[in-house]
């Protein structure tokens, strides 16, 4: 079982209890699900996280025939190094892993925390939180380990993506299964719905940007709330993605008190030659610097957890695109992470999916 020693550990005030703890029966576990991280930013463990990613068929649906040699025979042979250059700029140094991991963590022993001080009612005990990656350590398949050895006879799984996407969503779902699969004695599982329009997402992340804001002392002319793309192929098939982003920045539009000419959806993290979900965000960023916007701000409400995406092609790769174009000040929002905020959303979500179970 591959896992990082830390995410083992349990806050102190969380003692364990017999299995069967609880006026309803066994254990149960929470465990949260992020897309995942390598293990580091040199070329073999680079190749080892992105072919693990790549060659999911939920991310990427070419046939396979064709996809196995463009993977193997051009893009595991170069982008590892380029990519590992990208995440040596926003390693976690000091832990040597990626910010992902340590946010995840941070998200994990946060929540755990609260349900030890009764955030879901008497007996704590009887929950225990863990984290896993979809792709990359700590698994999914050695959380639900960690989780049945402590016997939880019930998992809600948390996939942290407000917005539902097969490549996603349904991905983490699917490993789950497939670990459940090989098991005779299976712990019942229940699945968070996305979050894309819960009052409480939707307020945190108003606040992040007036907090933000606030804090700058500078109105931006445009705010850009981006997420990540996909293939409007995918989209085009039934995937709700797409409608789900909208819906999203509509509740935020209206929160905020503030029309579509301000607050603008776009979409980011384009891959490969296809159209991809429009307006793309670095587009959009190079034309306002060309039209004369001097001040702009970009959030991504579709990240629970800053990573590469966020903190590195949005906060340095389109910082560079406005500057460079002319523009004067761009402000990148944090993800809510695990901050006050951020914690409220997770917490909300898991006590609206544990009802009748706790």
């Amino acid at each position: 079982m591959a896992a990082d020693d830390r995410s083992l550990q349990r806050p102190a005030s969380a003692p364990d209890a017999p299995a069967g703890a609880g006026a309803t029966g066994g254990r149960i576990g929470v465990l949260l699900s992020n897309l995942g991280t390598p293990d580091g930013t040199t070329y073999w463990p680079m190749r080892r996280y992105l072919a693990e990613f790549l060659s999911d068929r939920r991310v990427i649906e070419a046939p396979r025939l064709v996809w196995f040699f463009i993977l193997n025979g051009l893009i595991l042979t170069t982008r590892p190094a380029r990519r590992g250059r990208d995440y040596a700029s926003i390693w976690n140094k000091e832990l040597d892993e990626s910010p992902l991991k340590t946010i995840t963590r941070g998200q994990t022993e946060k929540l755990q925390a609260s349900i030890d001080q009764g955030l879901l009612g008497s007996n704590p005990s009887q929950v225990i939180v863990e984290w896993g990656m979809r792709y990359g350590n700590p698994s999914l398949e050695s959380a639900v380990t960690r989780l049945t050895d402590r016997g939880c006879e019930r998992i809600l799984l948390v996939p942290l993506y407000p917005q539902y996407s097969a490549a996603t969503t349904a991905t983490a779902c699917d490993k789950v299964f497939q670990i459940l699969s090989k098991m005779r004695r299976q712990p019942t599982l229940r699945v968070a719905a996305p979050y894309f329009d819960e009052p409480a997402y939707i307020d945190e992340i108003a606040r992040s940007i007036e907090r933000r804001l606030a804090a700058e002392g500078r109105e931006p002319e445009v705010i850009l709330a981006s997420f990540h793309g996909m293939p409007q192929a995918t989209s085009a098939k039934g995937d709700p993605y797409y409608d789900q982003c909208r819906q999203t920045v509509e509740a935020l539009r209206q929160r905020l008190g503030t029309g579509p000419e301000k607050l603008r959806l776009t979409f980011q993290s384009r891959f490969g030659g296809a159209p991809w979900l429009q307006p793309y965000t670095d587009v959009m960023v190079k034309a306002l610097a060309a039209e004369g916007v001097k001040r702009i701000a970009v959030v991504t409400p579709g990240f629970s957890a800053d990573c590469l995406e966020t903190i590195e092609e949005i906060g340095v790769e389109n910082a560079a695109y406005f500057l460079e174009g002319g523009g004067e000040d761009f402000t990148r929002i944090d993800c809510l992470n695990d901050s006050e905020g951020g914690m409220r959303v997770i917490e909300t979500v898991v006590r609206r999916e544990l009802q009748g179970w706790i």
